[in-house]
């Protein structure tokens, strides 16, 4: 039998001069027995503004590349490439540092695409609202990730237009459960088509032989669990579809207890279907919701409950459902690779990063160094927030304490859309200091699932923003301030360089006047 091929794969990372050291730094760390690299610098400064044509006209493949890797930020079409340079052309993670995560060394591939958990989203004050205001409610309730609409009756409230909700939301393709104390709702929304019913107990379980919606059975008190087994005892007996709830209860009313519950009845019935309503701690804590929601679900991942009841009144919970969709995703996919639920992407990373902060502030100096125009550049490192130009290059914590410098340095005073871009940005960038959050400049700060992402054209530049400098030194059309100089206006000579290369030339350097320059010199 014959060795398998071990021959590493050869991957081509296209970059600008600007990014080129760090790249090959980081280039330099990974495994030569899984992959062989170069390195084509296109020879502009900055790989995002990188064009299709530009990268056609002057990067040369080396001879074995199997790959390229383009910067996450380069807006070329990577198909249109491919067919180009007859190899597979990919657009890599938007921060070099996250390479090696990206080519999978760490350990896993993430594939957030799955889950098995399903989404009964409530709608509390249905008996309030309109057939046509439920429609859209839960139309936008599926859109956010929901699976199934909750019907919620309220007691002692009329709900005349239950059944035209139930057979209206079921005319729109959409899943309906109905959720009531009252027996004659329950029978009213099963016979109007619902699919599911919440919540039955022994004394009601009835119902559920009188249809052919899927009854959610609960205790008669949430401590009274034999009667819950009774209940699930007639349903097996009877070889009908049905789902238990233990009910989970609020902290310091049960909560402890209730965990236990679910446990038990697990341990009890094995392969049972199973529901838990996480509003008793998502609505009654007053917590980021977003932890909380990622803990419970990682006890329905052990548990196999493969249900959950959510609702949403209170402010600090109006994410529930995307909350819930992401943490279900992460869940199923550490649980397939038999792992804790980290190294899954940013989703469930609200407040804080893993890796906040991308560049050293040695690397920003480098950077700053290089600078050759009047353009302010903002990032963020450990020691504060850096802005530089070619002129400056000044690190504080207080967004508002750069002011007096860029007063005394810029034109600002009579450029107050300027102005307003740079304190705009400086507070972002502050804020991502405080909290240890990535910071990228004029881009948002990724909240994850705490906050809806702005979709993106990957294969299109940015328009200029309402604050493009608009005095001398002004980008061209279609750029933002700090990305304003032409692409290719001050260009150098391309270069692809291996990775043999790049070690055969390293020199110990060190750090000049923010240049890093080889150790003998200075």
């Amino acid at each position: 039998m014959s060795e398998p091929d071990k021959t590493p794969e050869h991957l081509v990372f296209v970059t600008g001069k600007l990014a080129r050291a760090r790249l090959e730094k980081v280039a330099g760390g990974l495994p030569p027995e899984r992959f062989a690299w170069s390195i084509a610098d296109a020879g502009v400064k900055v790989a995002a503004l990188m064009t299709e044509e530009i990268i056609k006209r002057r990067v040369t493949m080396p001879e074995g590349a199997t790959r390229i890797v383009l910067p996450g930020r380069c807006r070329a079409n990577p198909e249109a490439l491919s067919a180009h340079f007859g190899l597979p052309v990919e657009r890599g993670p938007d921060e070099i540092v996250d390479l090696p995560a990206w080519l999978g060394l760490a350990g896993r591939k993430v594939d957030l695409s799955r889950h098995d958990l399903r989404i009964f989203s409530e709608i509390v004050d249905a008996s309030k609202m309109s057939p046509d205001q439920i429609l859209a409610k839960g139309l936008d309730l599926v859109r956010r990730g929901a699976d199934v609409i909750d019907l919620g009756g309220l007691p002692d409230t009329p709900f005349p237009h239950l059944e035209d909700s139930v057979r209206l939301m079921k005319q729109a393709g959409l899943t309906v459960s109905v959720d009531s104390f009252s027996l004659d709702e329950l029978a009213r929304g099963a016979r109007a088509g619902a699919d599911y019913l919440l919540s039955l107990n022994e004394e009601t379980l009835d119902l559920a032989f009188e249809t052919d919606a899927v009854p959610v059975l609960v205790p008669m008190r949430p401590d009274d669990l034999p009667s819950l087994d009774r209940a699930i005892a007639r349903m097996e007996k009877a070889g009908r579809p049905y789902m238990a709830d233990p009910i989970l209860e609020p902290i310091h009313f049960g909560f402890v207890e209730s965990i236990v519950r679910y446990h038990e009845t697990r341990r009890r019935w094995p392969g049972i279907e199973m529901m838990m309503g996480t509003g008793n701690l998502t609505e009654l804590t007053e917590a980021d919701s977003l932890g909380v929601t990622a803990t419970l679900l990682g006890m329905c991942s052990e548990l196999s409950v493969r249900n959950v009841l959510i609702v949403q009144v209170s402010n600090h919970t109006r994410r529930t459902v995307e909350e819930h969709d992401a943490a279900r995703r992460v869940m199923y996919a550490a649980k397939a690779d038999a792992a804790l639920p980290k190294g899954y992407g940013r989703d469930l990373l609200a407040l804080h990063d893993k890796r906040p902060f991308v560049q050293t502030p040695d690397e920003i100096a480098l950077a700053a160094g290089e600078v050759r125009d009047p353009n302010y550049r903002i990032a963020v490192a450990e020691d504060g927030i850096h802005l530089y130009n070619r002129d400056v290059h000044r690190v504080g914590t207080d967004a508002m304490a750069f002011f007096p410098d860029l007063q005394a340095t810029s034109d600002l005073a009579s450029d107050g859309a300027h102005a307003f871009y740079l304190g705009a940005e400086l507070t972002k960038a502050e804020t991502a200091w405080r909290l240890g959050k990535r910071y990228v400049q004029d881009e948002p700060l990724d909240w994850g699932c705490a906050a809806d992402r702005e979709a993106q054209d990957t294969t299109a530049f940015k328009k200029a923003g309402h604050t493009r400098h608009s005095g001398p030194g002004a980008p061209p059309p279609g750029t933002r301030d700090a990305r304003s100089v032409a692409p290719e206006a001050d260009a150098d000579a391309p270069e692809t360089i291996g990775a043999d290369a790049v070690r055969a030339g390293a020199k110990e350097q060190k750090l000049v006047c923010g240049r890093l320059v080889p150790a003998d010199e200075g």
